[in-house]
């Protein structure tokens, strides 16, 4: 097998993980494919799905506005716990649904990186005044 057949190979089990992964995490097939191009396209978020794969951990090298995967999953989780009072939403925050929602984020941050690097300063999760 040449390089670019090892390639093609790659992607497309990473475009299945994607697309597993959506449906794990209860969304629509037009949401994986939207979702897997988007990262296709983005060489950063591309090397990092790749690291997520091989190694189940983000691997943290690429930022936008200065933020991280890892930051942005640590985000949401903060935004999960006040969400705890409600069980009837406990389902939308599976692991699934966090890691895709993670990569989501961070390609709408590709476009527009100060709303959201401003929502992530201020919107901490925590009843805190």
């Amino acid at each position: 097998m040449d390089e670019r057949e090892q390639l093609e190979r790659a992607l497309k089990a990473l475009e299945d993980f994607v697309r597993g992964l959506a449906v794990q995490a209860g969304e629509t097939e037009e949401y994986g494919e939207r979702l897997w191009e988007g990262i296709r396209r983005s060489g950063g978020l591309l090397q990092e799905l790749a690291y997520y794969y091989d190694n189940g951990q983000f691997l943290c090298k690429y930022e936008v506005a200065g933020y991280t995967l890892a930051d942005i999953l640590v985000w949401q989780v903060d935004h999960f716990k006040l969400y705890m009072d409600r069980p009837e939403e406990m389902n939308r925050y599976r692991q699934p649904r966090l890691l895709l929602a993670s990569f989501d984020t961070m390609l709408q941050m590709e476009k527009n990186p100060e709303s959201f690097a401003e929502k992530m300063r201020l919107e901490t999760g925590q009843d805190i005044l």
